[in-house]
């Protein structure tokens, strides 16, 4: 792949990451705190899926474009795609105390920003 290519790639994982997480590091890092947060996802009996993905996202949050290594690029495209595919399956009514709302949360998108 051509460097301006992976360039443009880089961008636009990085954009699109940027628009599915709507929640700060910090709101996140309080949020996984939560017993709200660790109630949900999938998991074989220790932390859950989307729970570890939300420390990784609040780590990335901190990491400057620059520094994202090929596994930054990868986790952020997965929780890109996590969260368009979560949002399509809204359950009807307020959302606001509901394991749909509290997954999402945990791949730093709150429906309810």
């Amino acid at each position: 792949m051509a460097p301006e290519q992976r360039d443009d790639d880089r961008d636009e994982i990085v954009s699109a990451f940027g628009e599915a997480v709507n929640m700060t590091a910090g709101s996140l890092e309080k949020w996984l705190a939560t017993d709200e947060s660790q109630s949900v996802g999938q998991s074989d009996g220790g932390e859950s899926v989307g729970h570890a993905s939300g420390r990784r996202i609040v780590e990335l949050l901190h990491t400057k474009k620059a520094d994202l290594s090929d596994d930054d690029l990868a986790h952020m495209r997965k929780v890109t795609g996590y969260v368009h595919r979560h949002l399509k399956q809204r359950p009807s009514g307020d959302v606001t105390d509901t394991r749909w709302r509290y997954s999402l949360m945990n791949w730093g998108h709150d429906p309810k920003k």
